[in-house]
């Protein structure tokens, strides 16, 4: 009979890219006890990366080597172990946006959850607990909206609406608005004043 660590390196091998190994979803393997064991020296070993206490992935085998899972797809299923939303922070969101030039050079992720940071490969991601109104609309145009201009803060809100008016639709637009009860003043007044003005 095949080693538990084996059968649980097949069954990593089954699962796409990102996906977690937590000793709860391996029982069917072995007892949890053997189960923590055998991941925690598959961790020791490389072929599989704690992400944080009890939660593991395989790193992707690419011709050049291991590589950690993409930060996104690890993200995602974390949101859905957890039962949280995740998404990108403030800043993420005004790159992509292209209301600035800056790239976070740390990877932070929003939460509705606790904060914590998680080990992916030699790399660290910072998730910090936001509250609800940095949350909402999560991996829409609207809600990247919100937490950048949320990170861009009171003195750029105009001139950055300005800028996001072009770029998202008017269906996004209408999200926008419709989130105004969640947001601080600061930022739903010019935005009821972006929308007045069609």
């Amino acid at each position: 009979m095949p080693s538990l660590p084996r059968l649980i390196m097949e069954y990593a091998a089954e699962s796409p890219e990102g996906s977690l190994l937590c000793p709860n979803v391996l029982l069917h393997l072995g007892n949890r006890d053997a189960v923590d064991q055998a991941l925690s020296r598959l961790a020791r070993s490389g072929r599989l990366s704690r992400v944080c206490q009890g939660v593991y992935v395989r790193p992707v085998e690419t011709r050049f080597g291991p590589r950690p899972p993409s930060v996104d797809k690890v993200i995602e299923s974390l949101s859905e172990l957890w039962g949280e939303t995740i998404v990108p922070c403030g800043g993420a969101a005004a790159n992509a946006l292209g209301l600035t030039t800056q790239v976070p050079v740390r990877s932070v992720y929003l939460t509705s959850g606790p904060s914590r940071k998680l080990k992916l490969g030699k790399g660290t991601v910072h998730l910090r607990h936001a509250p609800r109104w940095q949350l909402v609309a999560p991996h829409r145009a609207a809600g990247n909206a919100l937490r950048a201009l949320a990170w861009l803060g009171p003195q750029e809100v105009e001139e950055s609406l300005s800028v996001i008016g072009r770029k998202l639709s008017a269906e996004d637009l209408g999200e926008l608005a419709a989130s105004r009860a969640l947001m601080p003043a600061w930022i739903a007044e010019p935005v009821s004043a972006r929308v007045a003005s069609g």
